[in-house]
């Protein structure tokens, strides 16, 4: 009898962890009005591209005759790129976007995210914003995007910056736990609605050289914009549909001025894959930050900033 109640009360206690746990990670989505008072302040602004409301940031001088145009990674927003626009503004006009599926962009209308979409996309919000020719840069997935785009419309890019770029079909050393769970289908049901905070600090970290820089504020930012209503089944599908190494044969074909930045402690897209990029893109120049992650213009804005200011006023 004794045994079975000390049995019972086992069970009791595993099912009340359960719930509590259940409960701290409860997460239904949000909708986006709810966050836009915290993360849509001044300059932000909301202009139509392709039938969705693109959360659009737009600054510097508006006679810079070819803008900077930036691109952020997956599950990350245009707030990757403050650091870079705050070192970039007084001379250039900088514009950054958060893409299809993240941010406070939200999903597109018929769950297409495949790479003709985001780069039709580009082009899209570009032209909304009179920008006929731009300098395009991208972390990670969006650098996938902005090279391919340079490859599709090269009339429209004059010169390109890669931060950890995404395109070639790669190993990764250590990737996000928020990213291996996302391309679990089966767990799809159960991810849209729950999201423990922890799960997000462990993937920031995870991208980080230093982990020791994320601050709480960080994960804030990246935890309620992941939880903007679409988002988290939009990371499901762009997993699916866009693939690493789909169209790296294309990248031999870029000819504008390139600068390629790597972060030298990037364990999701390693460091050789740097040289793969400078190997086929001819005339290419190489900046590595050796004690940087994956995302070094978030990570050390100043000194990756200063990179691509020299890289500008060389080509001048």
């Amino acid at each position: 009898m004794k045994v079975l109640k000390i049995a019972g009360l086992v069970l009791a206690l595993l099912v009340a962890a359960l719930v509590a746990g259940v409960w701290m990670a409860w997460a239904p989505d949000r909708d986006p009005q709810s966050l836009t008072a915290r993360w849509a302040q001044a300059p932000s602004q909301f202009i139509t591209v392709d039938g969705m409301q693109a959360h659009v940031r737009d600054e510097g001088p508006r006679n810079d005759p070819t803008p900077i145009v930036l691109l952020h990674g997956t599950s990350a927003s245009l707030h990757t790129w403050d650091g870079w626009v705050a070192a970039l503004k007084d001379k250039h006009r900088v514009v950054r976007v958060d893409m299809p599926g993240f941010g406070l962009t939200g999903p597109t209308p018929d769950g297409n995210y495949t790479m003709p979409v985001y780069t039709h996309f580009v082009i899209s919000m570009m032209d909304a914003l009179g920008i006929k020719q731009a300098v395009i840069a991208g972390n990670s997935f969006g650098g996938y995007v902005a090279w391919k785009t340079t490859v599709d419309h090269p009339d429209r890019i004059s010169k390109l910056v890669l931060v950890d770029a995404g395109g070639y079909d790669f190993k990764a050393t250590s990737v996000p736990i928020g990213f291996k769970l996302a391309q679990i289908s089966a767990l799809a049901p159960l991810m849209s609605k729950l999201l423990p905070r922890s799960m997000i600090e462990s993937s920031v970290r995870n991208v980080y050289g230093d982990p020791s820089k994320v601050t709480p504020a960080l994960i804030d930012r990246y935890y309620e914009l992941t939880l903007r209503a679409g988002n988290r089944q939009a990371l499901v599908e762009r997993f699916k549909q866009s693939k690493g190494g789909e169209f790296e044969s294309q990248i031999k074909q870029i000819t504008k001025p390139t600068l390629i930045i790597w972060g030298g402690q990037d364990h999701l897209i390693p460091p050789d894959n740097a040289d793969r990029f400078q190997h086929d893109i001819a005339g290419s120049r190489l900046a590595v930050f050796d004690g940087l992650g994956h995302v070094p213009h978030e990570e050390d804005p100043a000194a990756t900033a200063a990179a691509v200011q020299a890289f500008l006023d060389e080509l001048h």
